[in-house]
């Protein structure tokens, strides 16, 4: 073989037959967008974290389990600045069938169709990531949610006290092609603590109908005490069957990327920050325009903390409700309809701000 020949094969291998290009599907993998803030208590709601990563808590009006999750800085895990953290607050030892603890990523359909599901070529996948933590085995499985297909994978990992970076490859799937366009269709789901409802059976190994009792079989549990840790960062998800090193994108592409599914306008880098311009349409109401970053995958749903509607003289009204206009709204501008509790004047300009606080914010959300 020529040395030419020999580097061309060493690019094949390396990047799993891809040169160039992306290859790490997770978006935020190495943990450092935190778009909703650091810290989040975790009780019974479902909810993202950090951005991109779902904590699932099926079940949890059953359980006793509580837990912090957080973005924490780290400085022992050359070439990672961030993990994602959980800290186990309140233990639950007496677990309920239904219970269950599941930090996921959701995929859209048109963003893994390179995984050639449901075709007689499809190609195995290599999910690989950096964990430590309190010593457990948890599992990771490989959902395909499309209506349709329902279908599933799983494997078991281990955790110990230093970090260690697990590689785990699966079969391509030739059963069940996942949709292409922006909806749900495949997600990754780290199982951390589960009831007999999801460790009843015999792990999914292989791909097949996902049954519950098949999900999560043979983990440990994160409630177990409140001594646990989870420390998670550097996940990535490649077409084939080796793991390459961990693809580092910038700051800026990675929050472009997020920005898709959740926007927070209005940072907390200083009190009455504007968040966009309209005018009022009523006594009592009007519209606000906010431009996106970015296109967001579907029309946005939003929620507000503590913002107000100025005029031109800075005279500030408290405002008490904010809708996505469904009508004018759009993926590229939000146009939102805000009422007040007192009374504007009627045509004239107003901004959307926030208070004297520095935790003001409006959220615009297209999560899967």
């Amino acid at each position: 073989m020529t040395k030419a020949a020999e580097l061309a094969k060493m690019g094949e291998v390396l990047t799993n037959g891809q040169i160039g290009g992306r290859r790490n599907i997770v978006i935020n993998g190495a943990m450092q967008v935190a778009q909703r803030g650091t810290s989040f208590d975790y009780v019974t709601t479902d909810a993202y974290s950090l951005d991109r990563f779902n904590i699932d808590v099926t079940g949890g009006d059953n359980s006793a389990g509580r837990l912090t999750a957080s973005q924490a800085a780290i400085t022992d895990l050359p070439g990672f600045a961030n993990a994602l953290k959980f800290d186990c607050t309140t233990a639950d030892t007496s677990i309920a069938a239904g219970e269950a603890l599941i930090l996921s990523q959701r995929f859209e359909g048109q963003d893994v169709q390179q995984l050639k599901k449901g075709t007689s070529s499809a190609e195995k996948f290599t999910v690989s990531f950096y964990v430590k933590g309190t010593a457990k085995t948890y599992a990771l499985e490989v959902l395909d949610i499309d209506t349709t297909n329902n279908r599933s994978i799983a494997q078991t990992f281990g955790v110990t006290t230093s970090w260690n970076r697990v590689v785990l490859t699966f079969d391509g799937d030739t059963t069940g092609v996942l949709d292409d366009d922006a909806n749900r269709s495949l997600d990754l789901n780290f199982f951390l603590h589960a009831g007999a409802t999801y460790t009843g059976g015999t792990l999914d190994t292989a791909w097949g109908a996902m049954t519950n009792a098949n999900r999560a079989v043979g983990i440990g549990s994160f409630y177990s005490s409140t001594d646990n840790e989870f420390f998670i960062t550097g996940l990535q998800m490649e077409v084939g069957s080796q793991a390459t090193p961990f693809e580092h994108r910038s700051f800026g592409e990675e929050l472009a990327l997020c920005q898709r599914y959740h926007y927070r306008a209005g940072k907390a880098e200083s009190a009455y920050t504007n968040f966009g311009q309209g005018w009022a349409t009523a006594a009592r109401a009007g519209t606000i325009q906010i431009p996106l970053p970015v296109e967001m995958r579907a029309e946005p749903s939003v929620t507000i903390n503590d913002v107000q509607v100025s005029d031109d003289v800075n005279s500030a009204v408290d405002c008490s409700a904010i809708a996505v206009n469904a009508a004018t709204g759009g993926r590229q501008l939000a146009v939102l309809e805000f009422t007040v509790g007192s009374d504007v004047t009627q045509y004239r300009s107003y901004g959307l701000r926030g208070s004297n606080n520095t935790a003001s914010h409006v959220s615009l959300s297209a999560e899967l």
